[in-house]
C-alpha cells in the first residue's frame, strides 16, 4: 500500500514549483470539483462557508466549531492540500492553541489567522476595526507555539488595506513575517498597483486573493508568480458562478414550468455520480455483499 504525503508536504512541494493557484470551495462538493479540475490547493473560504451553512453573509457568525468541522469535511472529501480560513482565532491566545489543534486534527494543510477585532466580517467589506499591529502579532507567534512539532502551516492575514491604507498594511506584514509564521497575506487588494506595491514590499512567501469584480482579475497566475506571490486564492469564484447558474435555472422553471430549457446548462446523473464517487463506493460494498 502506497502512503500518501502528508498535506503539508504536498503544498511545500507545490510552492516549490511555482505559484499555487487555490480556488475557493463553500462545500465539499465544490472541492471535489475543484480538485477534478487539476488544482494543487483548495481554499476554504469562511464567506462561503457561511452562506452555505447559514445563508448569510461573512460577519463573524460561524463558530470555531462549525469552521473546524466544515474543515474536516472539506479535507475527507479530497486529497489535495486545504488551505482553511480560521478568522481571529476565535477568541484570545488560548482559544488560539484549540484551534490551531482542531485545524490540524481536521487535517489542513495550512491555515490564517487574521488581525481584525470581534465581531470580524469579511476583508472586502468597510467598517472593518483592527487590533493592535504589537497585539495581533503576539497572537501569532502563540500561533507558532501552539502548532509546536504539528505539520501545518500557519499565514498571518492583515486586513489594514482597506481600514488604515497601505503603509499600514505593509508595516504590519512584516512585523508579522518576524513572528515566524510561514506566509503572510494582505487582504482587501481590489487593484493592480496594489498588488505591486505589496509585492514589491514584502519579501518572501506571501499570499493573494484575487476578487471577481475587483481590477485584479486582470492578473494572471504567471503574472503574480512574477511577482513573488507564492499563492493566489481565488476566494469567491466558484460561489458566485454557482449563484448565477442556480437562480437562472430557477427563474427558468418559474416562468415556463420546466427547467427543459436550461438543460445544457447542466451536469448529467452520470456526471454528477462520477463527482461524488459513486461507483467507487458501490464496488466497495459489493465487494461484501453491500
Amino acid at each position: 500500500m502506497v502512503r500518501q504525503q502528508h498535506p503539508v508536504a504536498r503544498l511545500r512541494a507545490a510552492m516549490a514549483g511555482g505559484i499555487v493557484m487555490a480556488p475557493g470551495a463553500p462545500d465539499a462538493l465544490t472541492a471535489r470539483l475543484v480538485e477534478r479540475a487539476g488544482f494543487p490547493a483548495v481554499y476554504m473560504t469562511g464567506l462561503g462557508a457561511t452562506a452555505v451553512r447559514l445563508g448569510q453573509p461573512d460577519l463573524g457568525l460561524l463558530t470555531q466549531t462549525e469552521m473546524a468541522e466544515h474543515a474536516r469535511s472539506m479535507t475527507r472529501a479530497v486529497g489535495i492540500p486545504v488551505i482553511a480560513d480560521a478568522d481571529t482565532g476565535y477568541g484570545g491566545v488560548l482559544n488560539i492553541r484549540r484551534t490551531l489543534r482542531e485545524y490540524v486534527q481536521a487535517g489542513v494543510a495550512a491555515l490564517h489567522l487574521e488581525d481584525q477585532v470581534a465581531p470580524k466580517r469579511c476583508g472586502q467589506l468597510s467598517g472593518i476595526r483592527l487590533m493592535e499591529a504589537e497585539e495581533s502579532a503576539q497572537r501569532l507567534r502563540a500561533a507558532v507555539e501552539a502548532r509546536g512539532g504539528d505539520e501545518v502551516l500557519i499565514i498571518g492575514r492583515t486586513d489594514a488595506l482597506g481600514a488604515t491604507g497601505i503603509e499600514d498594511a505593509l508595516e504590519r506584514a512584516r512585523r508579522y513575517q518576524d513572528t515566524g509564521i510561514d506566509l503572510v497575506f494582505v487582504d482587501g487588494i481590489r487593484k493592480i498597483a496594489e498588488a505591486e506595491a505589496v509585492a514589491r514590499a514584502i519579501r518572501g512567501p506571501k499570499v493573494m486573493t484575487v476578487v471577481d469584480g475587483t481590477e485584479t482579475v486582470g492578473l494572471t497566475a504567471s503574472e503574480l508568480q512574477q511577482m513573488g506571490f507564492s499563492i493566489v486564492f481565488y476566494a469567491v469564484s466558484t460561489l458566485f458562478t454557482a449563484i448565477r447558474a442556480v437562480g437562472d435555472t430557477l427563474a427558468e422553471l418559474k416562468r415556463a414550468g420546466t427547467p427543459r430549457g436550461r438543460a445544457d446548462a447542466m451536469a448529467s446523473y452520470a456526471e454528477f455520480a462520477e463527482v461524488v464517487g459513486l461507483h467507487e463506493q458501490q464496488d466497495w460494498a459489493g465487494r461484501f455483499g453491500g
